[in-house]
């Protein structure tokens, strides 16, 4: 009988030595951790857990809480017109933000990032209301919507060019509306300057190879520009839903959510029940509403949207 000898394998062996190494290394990773998982555990975990717990009673703030309720509050804010009403808001303000003020914060960076003569000019104009506080924009816009033409802008024009003045904020037909132009005036740059951002990152070139080939403008824009700016407007869209869906500073500066509920949002509903009323179990389940909602949301569009960017091929 005829033996042949075993091969012997050619993978390295692993040294011992290097096990401690390792281990200092993955320490260090987690030291480094630490802190920032401390931080996002007490104030992001648990306030999401103490606000569940807060949501099941009929809680005042005052003292330990005691009056078990359950799913009522749930109940109660799902069958609420106002908190109904506050959803369409929310609703109207997405529908308007997706329509008209992102497409023209795109159409507007294409024109700037061009060989637009003035276009730094023009980048800083459209950017600087985004520096301002949410408060200074409610405050200065509630001064331009003022119902008196004697002292406010926008009906002072309209007395001029004979046209009765408009109560912008008193009428409950229009008000949201005129919340949203606010919000437009103060986000509009930021889309804008992310757009910018994102065509940068577009290789030239494509487009000249496309005008060579006998592609207009306009097919150039659908063809070539859209399509390799997919994951700027991905995230664009994103950052505008979930920004709608919090809306409260200028809503509440501007109208407290009036007349008569007309301007309310799901911010200004838990903010008035929870820190004006104090009812703060009932506000906590308000919270844990929007949480939800966006939360939902997040994962809904994530896996819609996880589609290869045009770009990482380039």
């Amino acid at each position: 009988m005829q033996f042949f000898p075993v091969a012997q394998s050619r993978e390295p062996q692993k040294n011992e030595a290097d096990f401690p190494r390792k281990l200092k290394d993955r320490l260090v990773i987690v030291l480094f951790l630490l802190p920032a998982l401390v931080l996002f555990i007490t104030f992001v975990i648990y306030p999401i857990f103490r606000s569940i717990y807060f949501s099941t009673f009929n809680w005042k703030g005052f003292g330990p809480a005691v009056d078990y309720v359950g799913l009522d509050n749930y109940r109660k804010i799902l069958t609420d017109t106002v908190f109904l009403k506050a959803i369409k808001n929310v609703l109207i303000i997405i529908t308007l933000s997706l329509g008209l003020q992102l497409p023209l914060a795109l159409i507007l960076a294409v024109m700037v990032g061009r060989d637009l003569p003035g276009r730094s000019v023009f980048r800083t104009i459209f950017f600087l209301p985004y520096v301002l506080s949410e408060v200074n924009t409610a405050i200065m816009w509630m001064l331009l919507y003022n119902a008196d033409p004697e002292r406010g802008f926008l009906n002072a024009i309209m007395t001029l060019l004979g046209l009765q003045p408009v109560a912008w904020l008193a009428d409950m037909n229009i008000v949201i509306y005129a919340i949203f132009f606010t919000l437009t005036w103060k986000y509009f740059g930021f889309h804008m300057l992310l757009y910018l951002t994102g065509l940068q990152n577009i290789p030239k070139e494509i487009e000249e190879a496309a005008r060579i080939d006998g592609a207009n403008a306009v097919q150039n824009f659908f063809r070539i520009t859209l399509p390799l700016l997919s994951s700027t407007l991905k995230t664009s869209v994103y950052m505008s839903i979930l920004g709608s869906i919090q809306q409260f500073i200028i809503v509440w500066v501007m109208t407290r959510g009036g007349p008569v509920n007309a301007s309310e949002t799901m911010a200004t509903y838990m903010y008035r029940y929870g820190f004006v009323r104090f009812q703060l179990g009932y506000g906590s389940a308000v919270a844990i509403i929007m949480f939800l909602f966006c939360m939902i949301f997040s994962l809904l569009y994530q896996a819609l949207t996880r589609k290869p960017d045009y770009l990482t091929g380039l």
